[in-house]
């Protein structure tokens, strides 16, 4: 694919980090009735909006807790009941300090308490969460100050170390206020140490190894744009491939202790250095991810490694067809797993007289013995000769039919037993039964829509960015061809001209995906038909057949609900 006719490729706006002078940080502090975040209260709040060093604004008020105040509190805080008696709930208070706060990052000394308090109770009142990004200055001193500095970390000894401006006396707007003048001191003192954006410092708060702040630099040549990185070890293989919007800030993460992932600590241990391909858009990026798992298959990643793994249902080539599983792209499919062709398989034969077994039968003079099924009159045993190819040719047509979207009249058949099995009030069948047809369903579904998309020789499509520009692409037979963008102000059209003209020339294979590899034509489909996008050009229509799976789409949603078990089609 070509990525040299976008025009805003150069231009593109990812997402930079925040220089530490630019980010606004409220410092806040609590004082409780005790430290259970379930069973106690708080009962008082303070607040410090601060940035590049000045201050903001603060927000500070008593809170009723509505319980009693412990004396062994009250001896710390000095806040009593008298105090609070007049004060506001925090079913009140909460709201207002979520707005007071809302996008700024959050600081506390010994942030889990104080930030657990908030989380609960907006959890209580039915608040959401914002999940702010939060500041322990606690847990940076301990990374920063030596047992030389201070004898230990608490708030009162570093205001004190570090000659705060307030005095902590847990009260909590004069302990926002300490905890401000420490947050200061300690952002000074990792300066030096390469901490000068938001992202360096919660990266730096982690205690990580001495080996893993080394590799940190691994990081450093790659660009704050969304593409596509390559760990490799030291002989050059390929250890493991990723994807990310932010490259450098991405790949950082690996070398943080926020990294738990045993395989993955082991992958960095070994590698030696970090490539990357800088992609025009997340699809790209997507699509260029599973390319490169295909052709290097990495031993740390997990997914996606063996793109030709996939299982298909086919009719066999002779004068009596029969289901079988391959891995040869044709029929029903694809299947993730084995398991899951053979229960299609299953499905198919409960719906049609297909002969299940596998001898190969010739067209004429059969000398085969009838097997049960014939007895049951599950099977026309054409084995003995009492079906000839043209009598048994209506089921092989009508299999071919389904699987090609012509025809659903094996699902009707398949519903009509569902009901039967419930109006005999035999529950227990009935579900199996609807779980088998559900899953043959989704399966057609599937694998429908992704050979409509694959049968296009070309389509191009645009998504919006975000800004006022747009993502394009340029599809061939499902595959990417070709990925691009034109930023705002830019006419598009143009972009689109060049980028079909240098696109990858894609020739069609046999089978229903034409030779593209499953997975991107998964993750191709997941683009077209999310997030806005729009198509541009189409050299034939991208459609699906009447009588596909696609009209049973609500039968199915209602059965994996669990709403009915014989729900019939819309």
């Amino acid at each position: 694919m070509s990525a040299h006719p976008q025009l805003s490729f150069d231009e593109l706006t990812t997402t930079e980090e925040t220089p530490l002078h630019e980010v606004t940080f409220v410092v806040v502090d609590l004082e409780t009735t005790g430290g259970d975040r379930t069973a106690d209260a708080v009962t008082e709040i303070g607040a410090v909006k601060v940035r590049g060093g000045e201050v903001l604004g603060e927000f500070a008020t008593l809170v009723d807790p509505g319980r009693d105040i412990p004396p062994a509190v009250v001896s710390i805080t000095g806040i009593t009941e008298a105090m609070v008696a007049d004060a506001p709930g925090f079913d009140s208070v909460l709201p207002a300090f979520l707005e007071f706060s809302r996008g700024a990052v959050l600081v506390a000394h010994n942030a889990p308490f104080d930030v657990g308090f908030l989380r609960a109770n907006c959890e209580r009142l039915g608040l959401r969460w914002p999940k702010p990004r939060v500041v322990d200055t606690a847990r940076l001193a301990r990374r920063v100050l030596t047992r030389d500095e201070t004898p230990n970390h608490k708030l009162a000894t570093l205001a004190r170390v570090l000659h705060a401006r307030t005095v902590p006396v847990h009260r909590a707007l004069d302990d926002a206020r300490a905890t401000v003048d420490v947050l200061h001191s300690l952002l000074e003192r990792v300066g030096p140490l390469g901490v000068r954006t938001l992202e360096d410092l919660l990266d730096h708060l982690p205690d990580v190894t001495p080996h893993q702040r080394r590799k940190r630099g691994l990081a450093d040549d790659l660009p704050n744009a969304p593409g596509v990185y390559l760990f490799r070890g030291p002989n050059d293989e390929v250890l493991y491939v990723g994807t990310a919007t932010d490259l450098r800030r991405r790949v950082r993460q690996y070398f943080t202790a926020g990294e738990r992932r045993g395989r993955i600590k082991e992958m960095v241990a070994l590698a030696q250095r970090v490539d990357h391909v800088r992609c025009a858009h997340p699809l790209e990026a997507e699509v260029r991810e599973l390319r490169l798992l295909a052709a290097h298959q990495p031993r740390y990643n997990r997914r996606s490694k063996f793109p030709q793994r996939a299982w298909w249902v086919v009719l066999t080539d002779e004068p009596f067809p029969r289901l079988s599983i391959t891995r040869k792209p044709g029929g029903l499919g694809p299947f993730g797993s084995r398991r899951a062709a053979a229960d299609a398989v299953e499905a198919l034969h409960a719906a049609s007289a297909v002969r299940r077994c596998t001898e190969r039968i010739p067209a004429r003079n059969p000398r085969g013995r009838p097997c049960a099924l014939h007895e049951l009159g599950r099977c026309g045993a054409p084995c003995a000769g009492h079906q000839s190819a043209a009598e048994y040719e209506p089921e092989v047509i009508a299999v071919r039919d389904l699987i090609g979207g012509r025809d659903d009249t094996l699902l009707r058949r398949l519903r009509a037993e569902l009901d039967r099995l419930s109006a005999a009030q035999r529950f227990e069948d009935a579900a199996a039964h609807r779980d088998r047809l559900a899953a043959l369903v989704r399966s057609l579904d599937r694998g429908q829509h992704l050979a409509a998309l694959a049968a296009v020789p070309e389509l191009v499509a645009a998504r919006p960015d975000g800004r006022g520009g747009w993502h394009l692409a340029v599809i061939r037979h499902g595959r990417l061809a070709a990925a691009g963008g034109a930023r705002r102000g830019v006419p598009p059209m143009p972009v689109v001209d060049a980028l079909q003209a240098s696109a990858e020339t894609v020739i069609a294979d046999a089978g229903p995906l034409h030779g593209a590899p499953v997975d991107e034509v998964r993750v191709v489909h997941r683009w077209l038909t999310t997030g806005g996008t729009r198509m541009v050009r189409c050299s034939l229509p991208w459609s699906e057949p009447a009588g596909s799976a696609g009209a049973w789409r609500t039968w199915l949603e209602k059965a994996l609900t669990g709403r009915t078990p014989y729900a019939g089609v819309d």
